[in-house]
């Protein structure tokens, strides 16, 4: 894969970050969820309309041309946008009817939008923070959903998306895209063999410098607080007083994101999850701090976070993960090295390796075997997170929204399901418990509860 390229790609993401959030998408839409939900069987020959849940260009520059990758091919088409943002609702409506070359119905917010008949599925590539409950009102309304990462930030949003999920019975991917790419997948078989033998270590980075990263000032100029919903926007999260910078630039600002976790880290530890098949780490430090780019943000430009995994019931047992990223100085780029005491799994090359692993020297002396793997190619071709014709589409985004629009017809459960954007959210919450409160930071199973110190998360 090419960290550069993906690194681009997620500074591309949702920087119209003015989108509806559905706490009041309407009563009559949750309450005939069950009904809705199975009112219309799709046929082999029906096509599934999807309605557009936030003009973001993640979903303009990746999600967009990945879905008219197969469009055709699974009859699915765009069929309405909503936006609660004048501007970015008009420019998707016109860029929409553009690409696809037919009429795009325009929603003021999304309760209008999962109102609509002509609407089977959406996209939804918002806000961090919205995620969550941009999913719980689409499926309770009875529509199938395409829902970026990270699925939630927060406990109680990831509890109510999987409950609803749940319990309505919907097809959702999260986006994490990872888990569709052909070199992924191969990575979850190899070490699945045994081959590669017990993971003891991962590495990871995600390092870009960047002064504008997550920082749009021509754009935070254009809007007014006139031309949008603001309460909407701030949803379930604590009532302030309008500011642009928050709604354009919400990856600087808790409690809209945590930045660097919410944007990048769970893409990463999505994988240890995928590879591993445990549920969740079972504890987080985290360290770090605004060290540079000193412009109000309030979330860290750079942050080393470092995860204790293995089986629940026995501490004896596992490997730790490191994960470090940093907007101030690029080297390093973006890099996954999965370790184990034969050699080394790099997702960056994708090339499995011997690298580190047990030399016959040191086997012998200790009347041990050495297991020291051969270097080889992980794919016959990359099938890495960025490649492809167009500017921010990539085979592992195109093969993701694929997969979602053939488990829409199937009714199977997509790659990326509802269970692992729940582990990669309780992570993140985790992980920002770590970083607010400065404790070692674990979890207790029976009560889904994030613990600071012993201590439940957040406080008060």
């Amino acid at each position: 894969m090419s960290g550069k390229e993906n690194s681009e790609n997620e500074m591309r993401l949702d920087t119209s970050s003015r989108r509806s959030f559905l706490k009041s998408a309407g009563a009559g839409l949750v309450l005939n969820s069950s009904a809705a939900s199975y009112a219309r069987i799709l046929g082999a020959n029906d096509r599934v309309r999807v309605g557009v849940i936030g003009f973001s260009e993640r979903f303009r520059d990746a999600l967009l041309p990945a879905f008219q990758q197969h469009a055709a091919t699974l009859n699915f088409a765009f069929s309405a946008l909503s936006d609660i943002w004048k501007l970015r609702r008009d420019d998707g409506i016109a860029h929409l009817s553009k690409a696809t070359g037919k009429e795009i119905a325009g929603a003021r917010n999304n309760a209008e939008l999962l109102a609509r008949q002509d609407v089977d599925a959406v996209m939804i590539a918002t806000a961090d923070f919205q995620h969550a409950q941009h999913g719980v009102a689409a499926v309770r309304a009875g529509k199938d959903a395409y829902i970026e990462k990270p699925l939630a930030n927060t406990m109680s949003d990831a509890q109510d998306i999987r409950r609803a999920v749940e319990e309505t019975g919907k097809i959702v991917q999260i986006g994490t895209q990872r888990r569709s790419a052909a070199n992924y997948q191969r990575a979850k078989e190899f070490i699945a063999s045994g081959e590669f033998g017990d993971i003891v270590n991962v590495e990871m980075t995600w390092n870009v410098n960047q002064p504008g990263r997550w920082r749009r000032p021509a754009l935070v100029e254009k809007l007014r607080e006139a031309d949008t919903d603001w309460k909407l926007f701030v949803g379930n999260r604590p009532f302030e007083k309008f500011d642009p910078r928050k709604y354009v630039e919400f990856r600087l600002f808790w409690p809209y994101s945590s930045g660097i976790p919410d944007q990048w880290m769970v893409h990463q530890i999505d994988t240890v999850h995928w590879f591993s098949g445990l549920p969740r780490p079972r504890s987080v430090v985290a360290n770090g701090g605004i060290y540079l780019w000193k412009d109000g943000r309030k979330n860290w430009d750079t942050m080393t976070a470092v995860f204790d995994y293995g089986p629940l019931d026995d501490s004896s047992k596992g490997f730790q993960v490191v994960y470090s990223s940093r907007q101030t100085n690029s080297a390093g780029d973006v890099k996954e090295l999965y370790r184990s005491n034969a050699g080394t799994l790099d997702l960056d090359k994708n090339v499995i390796s011997g690298d580190g692993g047990l030399e016959e020297s040191y086997a012998k002396a200790m009347g041990m075997k050495a297991t020291r793997l051969p270097t080889r190619a992980l794919v016959e071709k990359s099938g890495g997170v960025e490649s492809g014709a167009h500017a921010g589409v990539d085979e592992a985004t195109s093969a993701n929204v694929r997969n979602w629009m053939e488990c829409v017809r199937s009714r199977k459960k997509t790659n990326a399901h509802i269970d692992a954007g729940y582990s990669h959210a309780v992570a993140l919450c985790m992980t920002i418990a770590a970083i607010q409160s400065g404790d070692r930071v674990t979890f207790d199973d029976a009560k889904q509860q994030v613990l600071a110190g012993g201590a439940p998360w957040p406080r008060g």
